[in-house]
């Protein structure tokens, strides 16, 4: 195993400084002539510092265009990035597109590092910024927490040499290693269409890419004609943590698809089937959550007034976990962080942008708006009650089967099961299910394997099964034993 570079990405509010930090880093470690000179977008690009105390004294920063581009790779499962840098202007503090940032970062589940630029300004009040990032639950250095803290000015480079060192620390700790020898594995951070053909921006995370290779994207197929460094120039091949141009496309792969040396299967994706914006069932809610203890939200409000309010309401609702709570219009990238954490999305007073309404579409995630802050208090405090009950129930769960078959046998009812979760025995009572919805209670009264009389059936086994009181119960329906 070799030590490999970090790989960082930058997210904040717009205007805070991140293109100007990137900017002032990469200018540092290129000459003049190759940083004006470089004309492709590479997505990502890697640097070499000065440190030699470190297993690696390389960083790799991901250019991307914020939270849309980080939260589409988390939500396709490429987990990219190991650092992420939480940009605040020293001025201007929390905002709302930083607050955005915590909720990406945080369902990221990456170690980040809080970044007050504009710290050459008189008007920089760095002490202020972490206090207002309490309210957030950042807790940084010396405000009762661990979150790193760097003050840096983008525009002079006071406290980047600092910031970089504390990038490396934090990849010490992270023990980021390689396999030269495994199977390729990259990620695809970007797509284009240019004179040279269909071009993938990538960063490889395991083993080795060459020139040649055979590789896949998915169901799309790549042999590697060519690949380009983050400066342009052809090389025969890359190693983790390199950022690289591939060439070979002969249909254009999806961001945050995998490249790999295996074919992927095509596969029924495992997501909730609920129509856009459907009125809140509970079959519709538990299925796009069915084993999250909490019912997550993502919250969006046309005023700031409205979103203390909401917030105020369900703090202490234990039921409830909030992922991102915002003032604005509902966009693609509360879409994606939707479907990283599965939440559904609720808006008060905003509706989704014509882009987000067909991505969330797409992507199967529920919408509900709201203008009455009681009927969307009370609606999802229901399901979350709900959600919580049937995890309960989920927790004491004894056995549970599927309705295969049903036989009159001298005028009685016989149902034939097979057991997918636990065991039943003679005369437990049972709760029977309809596409999720209880229609009744009953009781086992008899209970056969073939012709011969048991007191108990397993996973696994198929049985015969008279219940009492009778139920209409149909092919198809789901029985289970309660603790």
């Amino acid at each position: 195993m070799q030590p490999r570079p970090p790989i960082v990405t930058i997210l904040g509010h717009v205007d805070h400084g991140k293109t100007t930090l990137l900017d002032y880093i990469r200018k540092t470690n290129l000459t003049e002539k190759e940083y004006g000179g470089i004309t492709q977008k590479i997505g990502a690009y890697e640097i070499k510092t000065d440190f030699k105390d470190y297993k690696t004294n390389q960083i790799t920063f991901i250019d991307t265009p914020g939270h849309e581009a980080f939260s589409k790779l988390r939500s396709r499962g490429a987990n990219v990035a190991d650092v992420a840098l939480l940009l605040i202007d020293g001025k201007d503090s929390v905002m709302p597109q930083t607050a955005e940032s915590i909720s990406h970062i945080k369902a990221a589940k990456i170690p980040f590092i809080v970044v007050i630029n504009k710290i050459d300004l008189p008007e920089a009040n760095p002490d202020k910024v972490k206090n207002d990032l309490l309210k957030y639950e950042v807790m940084t250095e010396g405000k009762g927490g661990q979150v790193p803290v760097a003050l840096v000015s983008a525009k002079n480079g006071q406290g980047i040499k600092e910031l970089l060192e504390t990038i490396l620390l934090i990849s010490t700790d992270l023990n980021l290693v390689f396999d030269v020898g495994a199977d390729p594995v990259a990620y695809i951070i970007e797509t284009k269409k240019d004179r040279r053909g269909i071009v993938a921006s990538a960063i490889i995370k395991n083993g080795k890419i060459k020139t040649g290779d055979t590789l896949y994207s998915g169901t799309k197929k790549i042999k590697v004609r060519s690949i380009y460094n983050d400066r342009g120039q052809i090389v025969s091949e890359v190693i983790p943590s390199t950022p690289f141009e591939i060439l070979g496309f002969d249909e254009m792969p999806e961001v945050g698809s995998l490249i790999q040396v295996r074919l992927e299967e095509k596969k029924i994706p495992d997501q909730p089937q609920s129509p856009n914006n459907q009125p809140f069932t509970l079959d519709a809610i538990l299925n796009s959550a069915p084993k999250e203890k909490k019912l997550s939200i993502i919250i969006k409000t046309d005023s700031q007034g409205s979103l203390e309010a909401i917030n105020e309401s369900i703090k202490d609702n234990k039921d409830i976990e909030v992922a991102l709570k915002a003032v604005g219009e509902i966009n693609k990238s509360d879409i994606f962080l939707a479907k990283t954490t599965k939440s559904i999305i609720i808006g008060f007073g905003v509706k989704p942008t014509a882009e987000a309404q067909d991505l969330a579409k797409q992507e199967k995630i529920i919408i509900k708006n709201y203008q009455i802050i009681y009927e969307l208090l009370d609606e999802i405090t229901e399901v979350a009650s709900l959600i919580k009950e049937k995890e309960e129930k989920e927790k004491n769960l004894k056995g549970e089967a599927k309705i295969l078959a049903t036989f009159v046998i001298e005028q009685e009812t016989i149902f034939g099961v097979k057991v997918s979760k636990g065991k039943f025995n003679l005369n437990d009572p049972l709760e029977c299910y309809r596409e999720n919805k209880l229609i009744g209670k009953t009781k086992i009264v008899s209970l056969r394997i073939r012709a011969k009389v048991i007191d108990e059936v397993k996973k696994g086994q198929e049985a015969g099964m008279m219940f009492y009181p009778k139920l209409d119960i149909r092919i198809g329906d789901v029985i289970k034993s309660i603790l």
